[in-house]
């Protein structure tokens, strides 16, 4: 193992911290909500986390700067998807366009559109918005959740990582 390289973040060692960040390995959403005209909106997601059992909350946190933002940040309800380790063409074409499930057929009670296959589903109602620098913590309300078993989709280092499940 190479030696250990601190540093303080600044903006001239972005990539640096990314990188650092980039060592925690998770798992891959995609969320998707009604948008401002009733069409489908998608974002692709790893900073999903579980929050409370009582009341049932997650959060994930899109980035302010993206477009999708002013849609995800005005919806009262939303879809978060667990994709499973065989969607990873899925994960990169929502994360390259918005509307890449625009033909997504499937709605949940609240109208959000879903997708049929993924390891865990929550379908949530906003409890809260926080402002966190570049970025929002977007907490919900769970009010339904979905689950099956699979391998999971999961980054690490920026990269598809192979998580065997036993």
């Amino acid at each position: 193992m190479n030696d250990p390289a601190s540093f303080v973040p600044d903006p001239q060692n972005g990539r640096q911290l990314r990188d650092a960040f980039g060592r925690f390995a998770t798992g891959v959403t995609i969320v998707t909500a009604k948008g401002l005209a009733g069409e489908c909106i998608a974002i692709t997601a790893n900073s999903f986390s579980s929050v409370s059992m009582e009341p049932p909350l997650v959060l994930w946190s899109p980035a302010r700067a993206s477009t999708r933002y002013p849609v995800f940040a005005a919806a009262q309800h939303y879809a978060i998807h667990v994709l499973s380790a065989d969607q990873a063409d899925l994960a990169w074409a929502v994360a390259r366009n918005r509307d890449a499930l625009c033909d997504l057929a499937g709605r949940n009670g609240q109208g959000v559109p879903i997708l049929d296959r993924c390891l865990a589903r929550f379908d949530c109602q906003l409890f809260a918005l926080h402002e966190a620098g570049d970025h929002a913590i977007v907490v919900g309300r769970v009010l339904q959740a979905t689950l099956t078993e699979g391998a999971p989709l999961a980054f690490y280092g920026g990269r598809i990582a192979d998580i065997s499940v036993k």
